[in-house]
């Protein structure tokens, strides 16, 4: 991509335990590149490595190895970061401010006009759903409020950037509909939002493409769309059929499973899926359906990370 967001090559990250002093590499020669006005995913498994890359690119910590930039700014970058608007994992909100005063102090940090600071406050707490709390101590507030505080701490400055540390952590499910709505308007915007989650159905209905990291490194990137066609034809087969023709296909090689009112049989590759439909018509049953299957995210995740 000649555009890019964020360009990441061969990142790695090397930590020393204390005491033992025994290496420990929490990144390994990750690359990848984000590029602008996409929504990309990063996903892996607990450990994986995904904070500490994000905490590298956003500054707060230094690669042992590799180099990343930000809108062509190699990282460490105070620049590229005012274009930026970041929400750590575990966002810390002071808890003595309320929701207004705390993103008033993050607009102010990030550069916004005086003039505009108080309407840029209101309109960003109202997107993140927070107007009724606005004025409420933070202490007072739920986990999941916090969450959408520190949200709006990262939009108020408009950044073109978005990086989000486990956006849909603490919220319920309207809160995380919320999120997914917000990431869209910032798509459709023509804003970059870079996003690791756990919840894989997020991450297929959202994204234009997807890291994967296992162990800290990459098993698997790409645009989602090529990356979850099936590497071979694979279908389901609904079928009306007697004991007589559940037994022969049986037989055959083809277990179902009663669904309703049909007994339906999976197949992996045209052949098969032929040969199923012949048995089938040859004993008297009949097809009511042929639905192509293809792999889904969490198939892939299973497949290729853990």
């Amino acid at each position: 991509m000649t555009d890019a967001a964020i360009t990441v090559d061969k990142l790695a990250k090397t930590f020393r335990k204390p005491f033992s002093g025994r290496k420990v590499e929490a990144v390994r020669g990750v690359s990848f590149e984000v590029a602008t006005g996409e929504v990309f995913g990063f996903v892996g498994p607990n450990g994986a490595g995904k904070t500490t890359c994000i905490k590298m690119l956003t500054g707060l910590i230094f690669p042992t190895g590799g180099a990343a930039t930000i809108f062509g700014e190699r990282i460490p970058s105070p620049r590229a970061m005012r274009r930026v608007g970041f929400l750590p994992e575990n966002p810390y909100v002071y808890p003595y401010l309320t929701p207004r005063e705390f993103v008033t102090l993050c607009g102010q940090l990030s550069g916004v006009p005086r003039g505009e600071i108080d309407a840029r406050v209101e309109k960003t707490i109202a997107r993140v759903g927070m107007t009724e709390a606005i004025d409420r101590p933070v202490r007072a507030l739920s986990k999941g409020m916090g969450q959408r505080v520190g949200l709006a701490a990262a939009l108020v400055h408009d950044p073109e950037l978005l990086i989000l540390d486990e956006p849909m952590s603490g919220l319920d499910p309207v809160g995380r509909k919320d999120v997914r709505d917000l990431i869209l308007e910032e798509r459709a915007r023509g804003k970059t939002v870079f996003f690791s989650t756990h919840i894989l159905s997020d991450v297929e209905t959202l994204c234009d493409r997807v890291c994967i990291l296992r162990k800290g490194a990459v098993v698997v990137s790409g645009p989602l769309r090529e990356l979850l066609k099936s590497e071979s034809t694979r279908s389901e087969i609904a079928l009306t059929a007697d004991e007589s023709a559940r037994k022969a296909l049986d037989e055959a090689g083809f277990p179902g499973r009663t669904m309703g009112d049909f007994w339906v049989i999976e197949t992996e590759g045209d052949a098969a899926q032929k040969r199923v439909i012949e048995l089938a018509l040859d004993r008297g049953a009949k097809v009511r359906s042929v639905t192509p299957k293809r792999e889904t995210l969490e198939e892939l995740f299973v497949r290729r990370a853990l």
